[in-house]
């Protein structure tokens, strides 16, 4: 078992490094056309390269409930520096519900007393995304 998880973590493609935000829509958008709401965390290196994205919550169709405990779960595991979070909205609207800003600031709050970055939350569907971070909202 230890040497499949070594191999797991050595033997894969190149990392993918977030230059932009719109980086990580590629790796998330499978989730656009889910019939409800899939939180997404992506962990992030201090290289801004991507070491994981795990869904963390499946919610309704218009709502899903986020806890900052296991938000920021999977980026303890790691070692990561930063934590960009995703969602889609099965609706197809990009604007951030008040549910949607609470939970960022939430979250943003948690990754400051883990010393966990939180670059952006983007709100995406098939076509188009909103980043909190390009908006001012961050």
């Amino acid at each position: 078992m230890a040497a499949l998880e070594f191999a797991r973590r050595r033997i894969k493609p190149d990392w993918v490094r977030i230059e932009m935000q719109a980086d990580l829509l590629p790796h998330v958008r499978h989730c656009a056309d889910r019939g409800q709401e899939h939180f997404l965390c992506a962990g992030i290196d201090g290289a801004n390269e991507i070491i994981n994205i795990r869904a963390v919550f499946i919610g309704l169709v218009d709502r899903t409930h986020v806890h900052p405990r296991e938000a920021f779960a999977d980026a303890l595991t790691v070692r990561a520096s930063a934590v960009i979070v995703s969602h889609n909205h099965p609706a197809g609207s990009l604007e951030p519900s008040p549910a949607d800003l609470d939970v960022t600031r939430e979250l943003k709050a948690a990754g400051e007393l883990l010393d966990i970055g939180l670059p952006d939350h983007i709100i995406f569907n098939r076509t188009a995304y909103f980043s909190f971070l390009e908006a001012g909202c961050l």
